[in-house]
């Protein structure tokens, strides 16, 4: 694994002081780029080639200065040297090399400054050896950094939305609703669009009618639309003689799209004027791809209002189909556009591919699938074109040589609504693509009556049979972004249909809904044995899914991956987490991952991580990816009730379930003890994770073996305790209702016996490098909000707040919302400390540990007055705190080091990826009935 980018410019700064004096090509250039590889953690001397003889342009003899393959090309001058010449130089190299051995970058310097040309874009960098840190980032392949390009949106789709918004609202408002409107709406998007591409001749031919043929008051306007509905549906050579010329003109469109005879609608002058100013928008801009989703939420009000919010953008959707098709198929194109019968093959396969969103919604994903796969298909093209004897010719007839067509895409949608608009969403984009061809190839071309039609289905996608969609056997990709919904927001509709789906899974239960398109995607690519599918006869679907990261985290790992890894899936890529959302104002935003899969296993695998979860992702090669998306062995993290290694256990915190009655603020409090002074002794401190975290008072009545004489003479807080019991009685549950018996009680009463223990808060903000955690008095009552490890030491402490332990939690834990919700049977009890897997714990180790920790407790009472909250927050963090656990951090990876571990890790997930594996060794090390959690060694 690469090292960090902090290390890594770090290292570059040293680089350019080590060398500002060098000149001499002969004797310094080639120590100078062994030190540049070092950089990014290059050692090996053998992956570059110094001084390659190699024939120039027109057959000349020369050498390149630095080669290595598919990688770099250097040209070395000395000191002052003209870099344009040397540009040239190196430039003329790449005439006869292979093209498989094409540099991505040529480089070339003068000691003093650098010029790099990236050969994929064209574009070229040029900045000075002292800078070369602040530019180091251009060079992030070489340590495993591929950052990935990817663009926003155009913000035309909200405005052609809102058009469409406001008379959606006028014809509603007037008693027209229900489907008959979304139909309606669906085809006046058609017209309006085809208005402006082409589709419609002359341009603005829609336009022309309603403001030329219809009465200024929009008395007709209804009766007119349901003409020209059914002039679209008719072939030309069925048309009444008699029709209007103008109406005449239109195309016959076909596609079942203006098959229904609708209800007349009735509009109004305004109504009109509403329609006339959608038809002066430029719908040749919008983009099918999100334009569905922003349309499909002008239906809601409480979505309008938020409009921009409901879509997915096309950045995260390229995330998803770029490492599942679209980067293979491209690279493939890059090897064989040189040649005609390959191309002509490859050109067939882009025919035969099929592409399944069963979750398809509005069809963003199937859109921009089918839009790049049309983009490949104009290279091919464009390629074959070059190849053949037209070469140069300004039109080529492409009627016949485009073969990508939309009846390769297929979809289930539950809704009606949007099901309608993916279909003709994927005919709008079918169309933009018609006239870029049109463009390229100086003929129009257009697919005008339709003919072929996406494959959508308006229907339950838990509930039917995906077969009947698609066969397994012809499809080639599965994609798609399923419901996310956690169980707590699951309906009871939803809940049935995710039980009929998981039925005989145990802890199916606690899984989010998502999770169903899941076990039926792995069910549903099982048994298929393609005879074509686009991908040969030995090749399965491959699968690829956009969820919340909460399925790759705490207990559902088990449960859901469990399955998968029964059923035979193997995990190809993944995406980390990271912020899904738009570019639109109000965007809503959620965490989430992406996970690629399918029942074939792949030797090359890609893990996509994020320095910055709002930021773009760099990919990092990997051999295998667990069911936590590490580079690790695959073990599946279930419940423990005890330690896996032999440490003080981790307890919840008691429950009041009181009501509120045993419960105190600082202010109820005093008001207590102000008219009943005889309770100030049974008022003891009491804290949830916030109250722990925030300094936030507050207070309980501890009322364990109170005396009864001395509770009556308490009335106060007699007439509390009788609250508790009052609530208790009330409850639905019988066992709340049992505790009604002891009401001077908590609920669950589960305190440290110790003088102090160790709190952990169960809830923190993701914000937070380190969980906030402390040692609490025996005085304080532990609230069901915070786990705690009664009697621990600072060894313990040490290493529960090294970032060792908290990586290990930023990886398995669950999450409330965005927050860490820490677990002590998944988190905790899995944890592998130092000194377990075989070898003891020195006392050097344990000493350095203990030592470092009192020296975080001791930053922190530097800081008395202020809370966790303040000392942990990323903004406000002292100096020394932060010293203090970096110094910390040292002794306790140097205390893993015995068990295999590194002196410095370059990432969380290296860390994680060795502590998989010290898992792995200790759980192999245990009884058979001790070892509760069976250790998985197969990749999925």
């Amino acid at each position: 694994m690469g090292l960090n980018w902090n290390e890594i410019k770090s290292r570059a700064l040293l680089f350019s002081k080590t060398w500002a004096d060098a000149s001499n090509e002969d004797s310094e250039a080639k120590p100078f780029w062994i030190d540049f590889f070092e950089i990014f953690g290059i050692t090996n001397k053998r992956v570059a080639t110094f001084e390659l003889h190699v024939k120039k342009l027109g057959g000349a003899q020369g050498f390149m200065d630095l080669f290595w393959p598919g990688v770099l090309l250097v040209e070395h001058k000395s000191r002052g040297k003209s870099l344009d010449a040397a540009m040239d130089q190196a430039i003329g190299y790449l005439h006869n090399l292979v093209e498989r051995d094409l540099p991505q970058l040529v480089i070339v310097c003068d000691f003093a400054h650098f010029r790099v040309h990236r050969l994929a874009t064209g574009e070229t960098m040029a900045f000075e050896l002292r800078h070369l840190h602040k530019h180091i980032k251009h060079f992030g392949l070489l340590a495993g950094y591929k950052v990935q390009d990817i663009q926003a949106e155009n913000p035309v789709n909200i405005k052609a939305a809102m058009a469409l918004g406001r008379l959606h609202d006028a014809l509603k408002d007037s008693g027209y609703s229900g489907h008959a409107l979304e139909v309606l709406l669906v085809r006046l998007l058609f017209c309006l669009f085809a208005d402006d591409t082409g589709i419609f001749q002359p341009a603005q031919s829609f336009r022309d009618f309603v403001e030329e043929r219809t009465a200024p008051d929009g008395s007709d306007l209804g009766p007119r639309l349901g003409q020209l509905f059914q002039v679209l549906n008719t072939h030309e050579s069925q048309r009444n003689k008699n029709t209007d010329e103008q109406l005449g003109q239109f195309a016959y469109i076909n596609g079942r799209l203006f098959e229904e005879t609708l209800p007349m609608a009735d509009f109004s002058t305004a109504m009109r004027e509403a329609l006339l100013d959608a038809c002066g928008l430029d719908w040749s801009a919008i983009s099918p791809a999100i334009f569905g989703s922003l349309f499909q939420s002008i239906m809601d009000e409480k979505a309008r209002r938020n409009l921009g919010a409901h879509y997915t953008s096309e950045a995260n959707i390229l995330k998803l189909i770029k490492p599942l098709f679209l980067d293979e198929l491209h690279a493939e194109f890059e090897r064989i556009k040189g040649h005609r019968n390959k191309l002509f093959e490859f050109h067939k396969k882009l025919r035969q591919l099929t592409f399944f969103d069963p979750a398809c919604g509005c069809g963003n994903f199937l859109v921009i699938s089918y839009r790049e796969l049309r983009e490949l298909e104009l290279k091919v093209l464009r390629a074959d074109n070059e190849l053949s004897e037209h070469r140069g010719q300004l039109a080529v007839d492409v009627h016949g040589l485009i073969g990508v067509n939309v009846d390769q895409f297929f979809g289930i949608e539950i809704e009606e609504f949007p099901a309608q608009i993916a279909q003709v969403a994927l005919w709008l984009v079918d169309h933009q693509m018609n006239l870029r061809v049109s463009v390229e190839f100086g003929l129009y071309f257009a697919r005008i009556p339709l003919k072929s039609s996406p494959g959508i289905r308006h229907a339950n996608a838990l509930r039917l049979d995906w077969s009947e969609v698609l066969p397994a056997e012809r499809c080639s990709y599965l994609l798609g972004n399923p419901p996310f919904l956690g169980k707590t927001y699951q309906s009871k509709e939803q809940k049935a249909d995710l039980a009929a789906v998981m039925h005989g899974i145990h802890g199916a239960g606690d899984l989010d809904f998502v999770c169903g398109w899941y076990v039926l995607a792995a069910r549903y690519t099982r048994p298929a044995t393609p005879c074509h599918a686009g991908l040969g006869p030995a090749s399965m679907p491959r699968c690829a899914f956009v969820s919340t990261n909460s399925i790759t985290q705490g207990e559902q790992v088990g449960v859901l991956w469990g399955e998968m890894q029964r059923l035979g899936m193997h995990t190809h890529f993944a995406h980390r987490t990271f912020q899904w959302s738009n570019e639109a104002s109000g965007k809503a935003a959620v965490h989430c991952v992406i996970v690629g899969f399918g029942p074939e296993d792949q030797a090359v695998k890609t893990i996509y991580e994020y320095e910055d979860i709002k930021g773009l992702p760099h990919a990092v090669p990997a051999k295998r990816i667990n069911a936590y998306l590490v580079d690790a062995p695959n073990v599946f993290l279930n419940k423990r009730t005890t330690p896996v290694c032999n440490v003080n256990p981790m307890a919840n915190g008691g429950k009041a379930t009181d009501g509120g009655n045993l419960l105190l603020s600082d202010e109820e409090k005093a008001e207590l003890i102000a008219i009943e002074p005889k309770a100030a002794k049974w008022i003891r401190p009491f804290l949830m994770g916030d109250e722990f975290i925030n300094n936030i008072g507050r207070w309980c009545l501890w009322l364990v073996n109170i005396p009864p004489a001395e509770l009556r003479a308490m009335p106060h807080v007699l007439k509390r305790v009788e609250g508790v019991r009052a609530m208790r009685e009330a409850s639905t549950k019988a066992a709340t209702v049992a505790l009604a018996s002891t009401p001077t009680l908590f609920g669950e009463i589960r305190q440290p016996k110790s003088k102090r223990y160790l709190a952990i808060p169960k809830v923190s903000s993701e914000r937070r490098q380190f969980i906030p955690i402390g040692y609490l008095d025996s005085e304080v009552i532990c609230g069901d909000k915070i786990f705690f490890v009664d009697d621990a030491s600072l060894f313990t402490f040490g290493v529960l707040t090294s970032t060792m332990h908290n990586a290990w939690m930023r990886y398995t834990c669950g999450r409330l919302k965005s927050d860490y919700s820490y677990s002590n049977t998944i988190v905790y009890n899995n944890y592998p400390w130092p000194g377990f897997a075989g070898e003891a714990l020195n006392d050097k180790h344990r000493t350095a540990i203990e030592q470092a920790a009192q020296c975080v407790l001791d930053a922190r009472a530097q800081f008395a007055s202020s809370s966790l909250a303040d000392l942990y927050d990323p903004l406000t963090m002292p100096p020394a705190l932060l010293k203090a656990h970096q110094k910390l951090d040292t002794v306790v990876d140097a205390a893993y080091q015995p068990s295999g571990g590194k002196k410095t890790y370059a990432s969380d997930a290296e860390r994680v990826a060795f502590l998989f594996d010290l898992y792995q060794r200790i759980t192999s090390l245990l009884p058979a009935t001790a070892a509760k959690t069976k250790t998985q060694k197969v990749n999925i």
